[in-house]
């Protein structure tokens, strides 16, 4: 019998909606604690890590559940585990396991998009096919996975694409890399290269921004003032910025502050094409780091980790290109 690790950290699949205002908010505990989890072959151990919405959540949880995943995970005692999480923030935290677990037990984190009262409530259901997927031998050595709607996503590629629909998680350009339901688990591709780096603490200080037309440099003067350790910037484009940026931009490189583009476009990937003030390749000779396909929320996570190794632009850049 599969012994699979169940944590969970909050989020709408915990919560329950008010029957006479509608409104949608964390109870004392969390309701699918209460609930007979069946599933054939599987024993289940559930621990409630905190009760948290997904906006709630810090880099300083992601490393808490880290280090509970590694505790129960250090003797062989479990053959997966199961995160729930909000969905908001889930894709974050989701990403910041696969970098710094080195597991070849499979890892899932899954939510809902309904709380646990509501008509249609998805909960549970993701619940029980994610603990299908961390019982599973097919998803070994896969890295974090995250299971919702009845398809399986890479950490490092899905995203929330919708306000409120259950389907939301897409992995744009790729797809899902497996299906599950009630009869059939199948992965039909996997990924091909994994990256983890072993961390036990999170101190950096990390900014993203969202560029947009007519930025000035009002914006780079008031993110000096913070003294970040590190910046991830959503470009426009391919990897181009208004120019008015550039100024502060390379203040910030010449005190040996990573700055680390991607685009504000959820396709493609940013190169250094466009030789003008603030286009890619200008960007590039200044020494931004151009990020291979992540987005932003992702590539701040991955920063906030690569600072915790080193501090040295070329080695982050290197990071940054896997």
């Amino acid at each position: 019998m599969k012994k699979v690790l169940i944590l969970h950290t909050g989020g709408t699949i915990s919560m329950l909606e008010d029957e006479q205002s509608g409104a949608v908010r964390p109870e004392g505990s969390n309701p699918l604690t209460n609930f007979s989890l069946n599933v054939n072959n599987v024993q289940t151990i559930v621990k409630e890590l905190f009760n948290l919405p997904s906006p709630h959540i810090t880099p300083k949880e992601m490393l808490e559940i880290k280090k509970e995943i590694e505790h129960h995970a250090k003797n062989g005692s479990i053959d997966g585990v199961v995160v729930t999480h909000g969905t908001d923030t889930l894709e974050e935290t989701a990403y910041f396991l696969d970098l710094t677990l080195d597991l070849p037990i499979p890892v899932v984190v899954t939510g809902a998009m309904r709380s646990n009262n509501e008509l249609g409530s998805d909960g549970l259901y993701n619940l029980l096919m994610s603990i299908k997927v961390a019982a599973s031998d097919e998803a070994k050595n896969l890295g974090v996975l995250v299971v919702m709607n009845d398809e399986i996503h890479t950490a490092k590629n899905v995203t929330k694409t919708h306000t409120s629909n259950i389907a939301t998680f897409q992995s744009p350009q790729y797809g899902p890399i497996g299906i599950v339901n009630k009869k059939i688990l199948a992965f039909h591709h996997y990924p091909l290269r994994k990256e983890t780096y072993s961390i036990t603490k999170i101190t950096k200080h990390a900014l993203l921004l969202k560029a947009y037309a007519g930025m000035d440099e009002k914006i780079m003067e008031a993110v000096e003032g913070l003294n970040p350790d590190g910046i991830v910037i959503e470009a426009l484009g391919q990897g181009n910025l208004p120019p008015a940026l550039v100024p502060g931009m390379k203040r910030l490189i010449e005190k040996k502050v990573p700055i680390v583009i991607v685009s504000r476009c959820f396709n493609g990937i940013v190169q250094d094409v466009y030789d003008y003030q603030g286009g890619g390749k200008h960007l590039k000779q200044l020494g931004v780091i151009f990020s291979n396909g992540l987005n932003g929320q992702k590539a701040r996570i991955k920063l906030l980790v690569a600072l915790e190794k080193t501090s040295d632009l070329t080695e982050i850049e290197e990071m940054f290109s896997k």
